[in-house]
């Protein structure tokens, strides 16, 4: 419901119907979860307009499955004339200022004034490009998420970050703009392709990784969580739901004291010192997910090589990414030269200090923080440590193409 008002008191509250995050500078956001969220007797969405002049945004998969529901859903709970659906281009190649000016120049011929609302239904790349664009149309327009894949629910869909990739750099161009709502329907993963579950899986496993054993072990029994069959049995759904609600506390949690990044030292960073180049230098080949979980597995090894974690945790670690369907290495990218070059560009951009993520445990995790601290030999021996690894361990079923 969109009675939920922030406390007082800064944190990450939950309950039954989602999270509440208050951040101590005084950002505060909604994250709901509901079931059937374009039934027109569900009224979540509609009472998060409030009224206003509204266009939703969404690709051409979303609109093939949902977009009629969407509709429909509109014309019941607002006002005729009052909301518009526009179908925008997807995908990590998409993800650029002209598709961001495309959304903008959409608002400003509808007519979209500063009380106007934006809808982006879809996964990261959708929610991405319609925050952008809702950060620097009129400076600053209201949006709402409607996350309709696994990565989107768990990462994209609980941050505040927006942005595009822009100068062979990926995010490179973005903005700090919290959504108005954030809204979570599990029937969405449902529809699902498998490469998009694993993806989630792997941003899934981060938060385990860095966070929680508890986590790690379930995943670690249970890999197939969310590929089961459409009808799910009560044991399933409560599995499910202890996975997909976890792993969103977690990731809320860890953002909330340090929400705007003004301190650049972040745990939700794992995954993603090596991944944006590895994902970056196969042209997308490589999807986000799939990198981020080549990173984790480097990581980890890396941890190993340098003494931080035992051969045993880091054994266990590489194995549940594995295990998720998810690759550890990529011959293509994962090179020591490469590898290097991602690493001197996580130091530049993160003010002169690496703040590289490693694992010292299960659900533990620390930083190395100087590029000093990782020798090229120690790098090379990590990456050699998973090309050996056997084929079906190593690769993955990623596709050829994004």
């Amino acid at each position: 419901m969109t009675g939920h008002r922030p406390s007082p008191e800064p944190g990450v509250h939950a309950d039954e119907g989602g999270f509440t995050l208050l951040a101590p500078e005084g950002t505060g956001y909604r994250v709901d979860l509901t079931e059937d969220v374009f039934a027109p007797d569900n009224p979540l969405l509609a009472e998060y307009c409030e009224g206003r002049r509204v266009i939703a945004f969404l690709g051409p998969t979303v609109d093939r499955l949902y977009g009629d529901r969407l509709r429909c859903y509109l014309s019941a709970r607002l006002a005729d004339g009052s909301w518009s659906v526009r179908v925008i281009r997807t995908g990590e190649r998409q993800k650029t200022m002209e598709s961001v000016q495309e959304i903008c120049a959409v608002a400003k011929e509808s007519g979209l004034d500063r009380r106007g609302v934006m809808i982006a239904v879809g996964g990261g790349v959708t929610c991405d490009l319609v925050g952008f664009a809702a950060a620097i149309y009129g400076r600053g327009l209201r949006y709402i998420k409607v996350n309709t894949t696994l990565v989107g629910q768990i990462d994209v869909g609980v941050g505040v970050k927006t942005g595009v990739n822009a100068f062979g750099t990926k995010n490179m161009l973005g903005a700090y703009h919290p959504a108005h709502a954030s809204i979570n329907d599990p029937a969405f993963l449902r529809t699902l392709p498998d490469r998009q579950l694993r993806c989630g899986l792997g941003e899934t496993a981060k938060m385990a990784i860095i966070k929680d054993p508890q986590l790690f072990q379930v995943l670690e029994q249970h890999p197939d969580v969310f590929r089961q069959p459409l009808e799910r049995s009560p044991r399933v759904a409560r599995l499910q739901d202890y996975v997909l609600r976890g792993a969103m506390e977690l990731m809320l949690r860890e953002l909330c004291p340090n929400l705007r990044e003004h301190d650049l030292a972040r745990l939700v960073d794992f995954g993603h010192t090596f991944g944006p180049v590895i994902e970056t230098a196969s042209g997308y080949r490589i999807a986000h997910g799939e990198s981020v979980a080549i990173d984790m597995a480097i990581s980890a090894e890396l941890a190993r090589v340098l003494g931080l974690i035992g051969a045993e945790d880091c054994e266990r670690i590489v194995r549940l990414i594995s295990g998720l369907g998810l690759p550890v290495h990529d011959p293509g990218t994962c090179t020591p030269e490469l590898m290097q070059e991602a690493l001197r560009a996580a130091f530049e951009r993160r003010g002169r200090r690496l703040h590289l993520v490693v694992p010292v445990g299960i659900g533990a995790a620390a930083f190395v923080d100087d590029l000093e601290d990782v020798p090229p030999a120690a790098l090379e021996e990590a990456l050699d440590a998973l090309a050996v690894r056997p084929p079906e361990q190593r690769s993955g079923p990623m596709a050829v193409t994004h």
